[in-house]
């Protein structure tokens, strides 16, 4: 079985790991070949590009990016093209993911979507873009599928969101998390994003908070968490030109795990590192900076309430949330404060996370996914074997592009 998988953010890169191995679990003999990450690669992919590490977002960065993009489906459809892949999965990232997948379609391949995107969130007209060319929607919130069928999706089915399947698997520093821990002064976790762009719009508005907040409560501590040391560097240079002397403030490199089981409450960017979030039942305000241009286009487009996935799924504003392209420190700065100067709130808070957390937070989305891709991809097999479908196949695909097929 030869599988093409592709992934585009370092969150996806984690879910198509466990995915991959949850497959060979099930066909010891797969090949994985495609777009993403180390994780990726160390579940026995082979990529022909690190496509996470050309991370973009926002409409005038994915224009800046355009060339790039073209290319690697030019390369993705060559590959669709001389090997014949037994099924396409493609995880998150829609923008790029559309071209992937119209492509796969051109040659006959079985496309299964997994960890769709927000389609009801912010662009439900791309529905179309699904019926014309993905064959299987693996969603990962419960009210998805519901929401396809009502536009006319008949291939929806909801798996559960892998994240829930990767937090036991998440290896923990127990040394660095009692010392954290065995400090009494209030933590503050600051979690500015997983992409570049985002550490550089969001972390200067959250230090800005933290000065705020240490004007009325100078006895809290702040950690920046950082994803890689190359995002920590980048977080010291913000931080040298933010002012922050004076302040208890320390940054760490692959600790987000430890610093968000050590912290009191917690700034973060959106993102699926608020289900690490909810799994703590930590208090949090999130926040999105964003530049004018970019929400003004968004803003014809945006149909959900909300922006975090835990408020998403508890359909209420669990985590303050702030979309915005102005300064907001003032407000980080004063949830901060009645968090940690009023125990019965943040406990308020807290218990509303967990109520949520023990209702959605349920694992096995990996293997549940990986059994419908098995499945899936095995009749793709079995059709190339049948003759005369093969064969009629093959001319429909070199009418269309005027080449001889491989």
């Amino acid at each position: 079985m030869r599988l093409f998988i592709s992934a585009g953010e370092p969150s996806g890169d984690v879910h198509a790991a466990n995915l991959i191995r949850s497959i060979r679990e099930r066909c010891p003999d797969v090949e994985v070949v495609g777009f993403g990450g180390p994780h990726m690669i160390a579940a026995g992919a082979t990529l022909i590009y690190p496509l996470v590490e050309l991370a973009v977002m926002w409409f005038l960065r994915v224009l800046l990016n355009i060339r790039t993009f073209f290319k690697l489906a030019d390369q993705a459809e060559a590959y669709f093209r001389d090997e014949r892949p037994d099924a396409v999965v493609l995880i998150d990232y829609p923008g790029f993911h559309w071209h992937i997948a119209k492509r796969a379609k051109k040659y006959g391949i079985p496309v299964i979507y997994y960890v769709p995107p927000q389609l009801w969130a912010w662009a439900g007209w791309r529905v179309k873009k699904v019926k014309a060319s993905v064959d299987e929607v693996l969603c990962s919130l419960p009210f998805e599928p519901a929401w396809y069928a009502a536009r006319g999706v008949e291939g929806a089915t909801y798996v559960g969101h892998p994240f829930f399947d990767e937090q036991g698997d998440r290896p923990v520093d127990a040394t660095f998390l009692a010392d954290q821990r065995s400090n009494i002064k209030p933590l503050v976790a600051i979690l500015p994003g997983s992409r570049t762009q985002e550490v550089t719009r969001n972390l200067p508005i959250m230090l800005k908070a933290a000065r705020l907040l240490s004007q009325t409560h100078p006895d809290v501590r702040f950690v920046v968490a950082c994803l890689h040391d190359r995002h920590k560097d980048l977080a010291a240079e913000i931080a040298a030109k933010a002012g922050v002397d004076g302040l208890d403030l320390t940054l760490h490199a692959g600790k987000t795990v430890e610093l968000i089981k050590s912290a009191t409450v917690a700034w973060a960017v959106s993102g699926s590192v608020s289900l690490e979030l909810m799994l703590e039942a930590l208090p949090t305000v999130v926040l999105y900076k964003v530049n004018r241009f970019d929400l003004l286009v968004a803003n014809r487009f945006i149909k959900s309430k909300y922006i975090s996935l835990v408020n998403l799924l508890a359909d209420a504003e669990l985590f303050p949330e702030y979309l915005t392209p102005i300064d907001v420190s003032d407000k980080l700065a004063s949830w901060a404060a009645t968090w940690i100067s009023k125990p019965e709130e943040r406990a308020r808070a807290s218990r509303a996370l967990a109520e949520l957390r023990d209702r959605v937070a349920k694992p096995g989305a990996s293997e549940r996914a990986a059994e419908r891709i098995v499945a899936v991809a095995s009749k793709s097999i079995s059709h190339k074997l049948s003759g005369p479908h093969f064969a009629q196949n093959e001319q429909s695909v070199e009418r269309r592009d005027g080449r001889p097929s491989a």
